[in-house]
């Protein structure tokens, strides 16, 4: 069982990156059990922010193909949705973890471990997304290793040695994020709308 931490340090960008090459390069929960405590939420959350940010320029620039999309409204969204989508995901990954299956991780473990793998692939994913027809597959084949590496980082970050319980906790965790990205999908779509209507358009 892991000892509790009272304080954690901040890793650079820098150094996440450095981190996600080992994770990426070598899959295993052992790797990431190296690097789950070399950083907290906050590096996390500004890492995460790197891969909003270049999503929601890429799908800002390529608004313009789409007339009922525009540019900023999707970089707006994008910036909202990806950072709050990681966290509800983490979120529940670790409370469905430590209330069904008593894992013994922190969220800022969990969160920390996520970031690793989640931020290079969905960098990646986002520009070979725009690619026509190959788009989709590589968005598919991207979707299926991010499944691994969470199953991996779960196991790890948790404490969850069980194949089978790691397993249920990404699925019904997952199932938990596409609820609450329904809801903030709602309201961001709400609230374009209702701009659309102060403004006339």
């Amino acid at each position: 069982m892991k000892s509790p931490v009272t304080s954690r340090p901040e890793s650079s960008v820098q150094d996440m990156f450095a981190q996600s090459v080992a994770v990426l390069s070598r899959p295993s929960p052992a790797t990431f059990e190296r690097f789950e405590r070399r950083g907290g939420l906050s590096s996390a959350l500004t890492y995460v922010m790197i891969a909003a940010v270049v999503s929601a320029v890429i799908a800002a620039l390529f608004a313009g193909l789409h007339s009922d999309v525009t540019f900023f409204g999707q970089l707006l969204s994008r910036l909202i949705s990806i950072p709050l989508g990681f966290l509800a995901y983490t979120g529940a990954v670790y409370l469905i973890g430590r209330t069904l299956f008593k894992g013994t991780g922190t969220y800022a473990e969990v969160a920390y471990s996520f970031a690793l793998f989640y931020v290079p692939l969905s960098i990646v994913s986002t520009l070979l997304g725009i690619i026509p027809i190959l788009g989709w597959l590589v968005m598919f084949v991207i979707g299926l290793v991010m499944i691994y590496f969470g199953f991996l980082a779960a196991q790890s970050s948790l404490n969850l040695r069980d194949q089978t319980q790691a397993i249920v906790t990404l699925v019904l965790a997952w199932i938990a994020q596409l609820i609450v990205a329904g809801v903030i999908g709602g309201l961001i779509s709400g609230l374009f709308l209702t701009g659309r209507v102060i403004s006339g358009n």
